[in-house]
């Protein structure tokens, strides 16, 4: 009897993992859950600062350090081809760094969410929450490593004698906007690379050009006119021109920008969401 009662309970603890009809979840519970499972989310992001020490002084001032350096590389050529015009040297600088330490925000977010579930995999044979919580976690790991970023760019901001303005306050709109945008296509690329492992080398390539499309290395009015129709299938040109705009030049960019920032972030987040929860119960099979 005992025997029966000890195999009983032994085979309705067995989790068998087979591959599933792509299809979502019931929406009300899978949000509640999410929610409760929010400080696992927020100890997984904490574990990984501490493992790639960005806790400690000095990988904080790294991560400083490299946009800076590459704003300068960037400042001289840009100022290479341009014949040596600096009539706008500190705006541009400025410009410059203000583009990259969000960019860097962004591209960190985008790979790390990325490689998230593949790099999750035991976890996710061992646990059971709701998996959207990866590449949460990782946007929430380049927030903080984007924070001292922050810290420094006012001083280079006064330094430079770029003046403050009530504008400035608002630039935390498009932050958030380039946020949510992140969170959105880290969600699309985990899935994506679940399934094709190649997207991880694919990726920097693929965000390396990003940055030479988006308004970080030239102001937005800078595009050619014969490009400037394409520019609103850029996502990163609302959303970095009207961070840069309300940061660096305090003036309150055009509405074109709001709208079209507003919506690439809805957008992104509603569709990655979709489709990555869509996915997620056939990612212990793929892996």
């Amino acid at each position: 009897m005992n025997a029966t009662r000890v195999d009983e309970d032994f085979t309705s603890s067995v989790h068998v993992y087979e591959p599933h009809r792509a299809g979502l979840p019931r929406l009300g519970p899978y949000i509640r859950t999410l929610w409760h499972r929010r400080q696992f989310a927020a100890e997984m992001s904490r574990s990984n600062i501490r493992a790639a020490n960005t806790n400690t002084f000095f990988g904080q001032i790294w991560l400083v350090i490299n946009p800076l350096l590459l704003a300068c590389v960037y400042y001289v050529l840009i100022t290479i081809l341009r014949s040596g015009d600096d009539a706008d040297a500190a705006e541009r600088f400025v410009h410059l760094c203000a583009g990259l330490f969000a960019f860097y925000y962004f591209s960190g977010a985008l790979t790390t969410g990325a490689s998230s579930v593949v790099a999750g995999g035991k976890l996710l044979l061992n646990m059971s929450f709701p998996r959207l919580l990866l590449p949460l976690s990782a946007v929430r790991t380049a927030f903080f490593r984007f924070i001292p970023t922050l810290i420094v760019y006012f001083p280079i901001h006064l330094g430079f004698g770029q003046p403050l303005s009530w504008e400035m306050l608002l630039a935390p709109v498009f932050l958030l906007l380039l946020t949510v945008f992140g969170a959105g296509m880290a969600m699309i690329f985990a899935t994506l690379q679940v399934y094709f492992r190649d997207t991880s080398s694919f990726l920097p390539y693929f965000v390396r050009m990003w940055l030479y499309l988006s308004p970080v290395l030239w102001f937005p009015e800078d595009a050619p006119e014969r490009f400037e129709s394409l520019m609103i299938f850029n996502p990163l040109y609302s959303l970095l021109g009207g961070w840069t705009d309300l940061l660096v030049r305090g003036q309150i960019p055009d509405l074109s920008l709001w709208i079209g920032g507003a919506v690439w972030a809805v957008v992104a987040a509603v569709l990655g969401s979709l489709f990555f929860m869509s996915r997620e119960r056939e990612f212990v099979v793929r892996l």
